[in-house]
């Protein structure tokens, strides 16, 4: 099934539609889809580097809006929408493990990680956070900043160097957003103790 899911979001980033597929696929990565955005959105930036930070503001405006959803589902809707969907794709220990250790900032700093790389996956964060009723406008805040960042830095990186940067993100991209992490959470500490 999610060899089958990739493939079509694959077929989309040639199409005419791509700009309305990805902020789709955005929008539901952040709540419901298993697929990232990352597969629309490097070819698609590959393809047409003029229009990357086109791209990346439309991946990062639906992707914000699509955790906005996740949050609401999370918050008003989690026994009816969020505990079957998070049943279908097998989050649910995941779920249960991050929920133990909420807390304004364990919630922010997974929100940025998820958001920059996917670790823990960015439905299960925007689902928590609803659950757990942090608060909304950090919520938005951290999504913006760290989707942002995730999208905009593609974008620089591929529009800059092409298919090239695109195989170093793929291979390294892990790290990458594990040392973007790491300097948020030390600004974060900073901020707290100022």
């Amino acid at each position: 099934m999610f060899r089958s899911l990739y493939h079509w979001t694959l077929k989309w980033a040639g199409s005419r539609h791509a700009p309305a597929a990805l902020g789709t696929v955005s929008f539901v990565e952040s709540s419901v889809f298993p697929i990232p955005a990352d597969v629309l959105f490097i070819p698609m930036v590959l393809s047409r580097p003029e229009q990357a930070y086109r791209y990346a503001l439309i991946a990062t405006v639906t992707s914000v809006l699509g955790g906005i959803f996740g949050w609401m589902v999370g918050h008003f809707a989690f026994d009816l929408i969020a505990a079957p969907m998070l049943e279908f794709y097998h989050k649910m220990d995941a779920f249960n493990a991050l929920k133990d250790k909420t807390g304004d900032t364990a919630i922010l700093v997974m929100l940025v990680t998820s958001g920059l790389s996917h670790i823990p996956p960015m439905k299960v964060v925007t689902i928590l956070s609803g659950v757990v009723s942090f608060d909304l406008k950090w919520f938005i805040a951290s999504a913006i900043v760290a989707r942002g960042g995730r999208f905009y830095l593609l974008a620089y990186l591929l529009k800059t160097y092409g298919s090239a940067m695109a195989v170093f993100v793929e291979r390294r991209l892990a790290w990458i957003m594990l040392g973007l992490v790491v300097l948020l959470a030390l600004a974060w500490a900073v901020f707290k103790m100022m």
